[in-house]
């Protein structure tokens, strides 16, 4: 930092405040410390300034179910996030989520001294575990909003099943069934409420529920049966892989989309617009999640112990798998 001071022709606080992007440095000042700092290659002691600030500049993220859209999107955006803030990330992956494991991953992470661990299992019992952890550091749950003892971020997933049925229920469709995730996934389990909670709304009875698993292989294998079937004139699938497995169900079928059946899918992952034909669905802005969930982490390591939480609007985007019912 004094060979970096000594360049620019400051003192080594400014270096520091540079470093720190503290508020009180001019523009023209940063621009030469930085200048300075590339033209030595300088780099952070993280070990020893740790060592003065007592914190790592590291934060844990335990995930799993990192193969699905949902959860690996999130991971990306907590990582990005992170890494704004001036955070190293360390993750730790669960092949398989029980008590154990997840007593094992944080306990992990509190022997590497990260200050906090975001968590992103997407199943009811980690809540339950992560009551029991004693930790000495902030935890953030992803979809622990509305927990008392847990700060928690998450995607409104009621709101966006219910954008999603109420778009439906607009255009007129009055039998829509949903295809929805595992039940045993938080986000899977919302979705079917916020589709229940629309229809009921609207004084319909809900229709045909079918639990699927999240692939494209269960939305092709639901979808030649719904198409057999033809017992709703709308399906809400809860997620886009098995929504595109419907979409090529109902094609072999000879079932026109929208114009027989229309069809909604959840997430708006990149592919979806370029589904024939372009897939209606419910966007999930896992950048702003990611986000979110940095933020209430720096709020706790900065405020100290507390619950908050935070919660993601998702957005309905309309494309070409829907229109009114048939006559």
């Amino acid at each position: 930092m004094e060979d970096v001071a000594r360049v620019a022709g400051v003192s080594h606080q400014t270096v520091s405040r540079v470093l720190n992007n503290h508020p009180n440095v001019s523009a023209k000042t940063k621009e030469r410390v930085e200048q300075a700092i590339t033209e030595l290659g300088y780099r952070r002691n993280t070990a020893a300034r740790s060592l003065v600030t007592r914190r790592s500049q590291t934060i844990g993220v335990l995930g799993s179910e990192m193969g699905q859209y949902g959860p690996s999107r999130t991971l990306l955006g907590v990582q990005q996030a992170a890494r704004d803030a001036g955070y190293f990330v360390s993750v730790a992956g669960l092949r398989d989520v029980t008590p154990e494991t997840i007593k094992d991953a944080v306990a992990h992470f509190m022997d590497q001294g990260v200050d906090g661990i975001v968590v992103i299992v997407p199943h009811p019992g980690t809540f339950e575990v992560l009551h029991q952890v004693t930790s000495q550091v902030p935890l953030v749950a992803v979809g622990a909003v509305g927990d008392e003892e847990l700060s928690g971020a998450a995607v409104d997933q009621r709101e966006g099943a219910r954008l999603a049925v109420q778009h439906l229920i607009e255009l007129g469709h009055r039998r829509i069934g949903h295809l929805s995730g595992p039940t045993d996934w938080i986000d899977a389990a919302a979705r079917i409420e916020g589709w229940q909670e629309a229809l009921q709304g609207a004084g319909l009875e809900p229709a045909e529920l079918i639990e699927g698993d999240w692939s494209a292989e269960c939305g092709y294998r639901e979808g030649l049966r719904i198409a057999a079937d033809r017992t709703v004139t709308a399906l809400f699938v809860a997620n886009d892989q098995m929504a595109l497995g419907v979409l090529r169900a109902f094609h072999e079928a000879g079932v026109r989309v929208p114009e027989d059946i229309s069809v909604v899918g959840f997430d708006d992952q990149p592919e979806a617009a370029y589904f024939i034909p372009p897939l209606t669905t419910v966007a999930q802005d896992f950048e702003e999640l990611g986000q979110r969930c940095i933020d209430l982490m720096l709020h706790l390591v900065e405020d100290g112990p507390g619950v908050t939480a935070a919660a993601v609007a998702p957005r309905l985007v309309a494309r070409k798998t829907t229109s009114a019912p048939p006559n």
